[in-house]
């Protein structure tokens, strides 16, 4: 299941370049993550400094 990014995103942009398949995009003012593309990496959470981006 992908992850996602929860309203807590403060746009910092510290996940984008983390993500190895490009699913991480800027939409009004924060971060989304495309379910179609994301592989369940996990590299994005990793680097978030607000813990937003959750599994599911």
């Amino acid at each position: 299941m992908a992850y996602k990014i929860t309203d807590a995103c403060i746009n910092c942009g510290a996940c984008e370049p983390e993500c190895p398949v490009e699913a991480i995009s800027e939409e009004s003012n924060a971060r989304v993550i495309n379910a179609d593309t994301c592989i369940d990496c996990g590299a994005c959470a990793n680097v978030c400094p607000v813990d937003c981006i959750l599994e599911g």
